[in-house]
């Protein structure tokens, strides 16, 4: 009876008004410092969990019921209270990013992951172990969702991520009664904001001391380079990005990438611009601010000099090219050719700052070997 009432719930929630505020009490807030996108309230006998920003710009955000599978039966909660109701520790899931796997594998809950979409772009060691033993299971693409195999895997809960409100394959999951909770770690733009979302999957988990423990770590961690790096006094500048299609995207001045520059005491030349995505500029306006830049930064996928001379003769006309101070992630793969910066680097910003340190000063961690950022050859 208590399942039948889960999937009634379930099914039935978006079509609902919402119950008033109320109908929570002796609500205890779960420490959530940095993300902005997500809280967390223990009421007593289950857990809130509100994703206020799914997408950039979302006009809504999710309400989920987390309840311990053994009080199922025993809690009654408003039918149109809750975007999904969600039994914990939950068994067996769906996720849909790889930015999701690194929180399962710290947590040790790779093996509750038992689908996911375009398995190929996995980096994860553990994980494509587990790919390879069928234990996960390829599910399509995450813009072609194959549902049919998502609704006969039957996950305790899919976690989706989205750009907009448009996603049909999570409509249909939904109104099976499957649970869809939105992830929106991508959406963060401060380094410790997206790696503080492995309390999102501590709570799903029902490991929300380990989750605390583990970014605990990565703050302290964070904040101890950043602390090193404070101490020098003079800021190299920076540029990032590289033409596509005569246009140079790189990033704006209040993105996540050029926090991490701010953050590692070097001065991107763009901080000044507004917005947290991409810059679309001509590479005479790049010239004319970053010609002189000391170092320059991802510059699309390139490995080599000799790879970007070749795809524009303009690249050498910049200092950075031309002392040899070109930086790439693109030497960082996992074994099917995923990135490992676009998996890992959000759930470990200390690595990606220690890089940059390294790079900016390095006479402060002269004994370190980059993890993500590597010279071009």
């Amino acid at each position: 009876m208590a399942c039948l009432l889960l999937c009634f719930l379930v099914v039935g929630c978006h079509e609902q008004k919402r119950a008033p505020q109320a109908a929570i009490s002796h609500a205890e807030k779960i420490i959530v410092n940095y993300a902005k996108g997500f809280t967390v309230e223990r009421n007593g006998e289950f857990i809130v969990l509100e994703v206020t920003s799914p997408w950039p710009g979302a006009d809504k955000g999710f309400r989920y019921a987390l309840v311990p599978r053994e009080k199922l039966s025993s809690i009654t909660l408003p039918r149109d209270g809750y975007d999904a109701i969600v039994p914990i520790p939950v068994n067996n899931m769906v996720v849909t990013s790889t930015t999701h796997i690194p929180a399962l594998e710290a947590l040790g809950g790779l093996n509750k992951l038992i689908g996911f979409p375009d398995t190929k772009y996995i980096s994860s060691k553990a994980a494509r172990k587990l790919i390879a033993e069928e234990k996960i299971l390829e599910l399509g693409s995450n813009e072609s969702l194959n549902t049919e195999m998502v609704l006969a895997l039957k996950p305790e809960v899919l976690v989706g991520f989205s750009v907009s409100n448009q996603n049909s394959a999570y409509s249909i999951i939904e109104n099976a009664g499957i649970p869809v909770t939105y992830n929106g770690d991508w959406v963060e733009q401060s380094p410790l904001g997206k790696a503080e979302w492995i309390k999102f999957f501590g709570v799903l988990l029902g490991k929300e001391k380990e989750a605390d423990s583990i970014f605990n770590e990565i703050e302290k961690s964070y904040q101890e380079i950043k602390s090193i790096a404070a101490k020098v006094d003079k800021k190299s500048t920076v540029l990032s990005g590289a033409l596509y299609k005569d246009v140079w995207y790189l990033p704006g001045g209040e993105s996540w990438a050029a926090r991490f520059i701010e953050d590692a005491n070097a001065a991107y030349l763009w901080s000044d611009t507004e917005g947290t995505g991409s810059l679309g500029l001509s590479l005479e306006a790049v010239l004319e601010k970053g010609q002189e830049a000391d170092f320059w930064l991802a510059p699309s996928q390139f490995t080599t000099y000799e790879e970007m001379k070749t795809a524009n003769n303009h690249y050498q006309r910049f200092k950075a090219f031309k002392e040899k101070h070109v930086y790439t992630v693109a030497f960082t793969k996992g074994e099917t050719g995923g990135l490992l910066y676009y998996e890992l680097a959000p759930q470990r910003p200390d690595l990606v700052l220690k890089d940059l340190v390294y790079i900016f000063h390095p006479e402060l961690l002269s004994e370190y070997n980059p993890f993500f950022f590597k010279p071009l050859r």
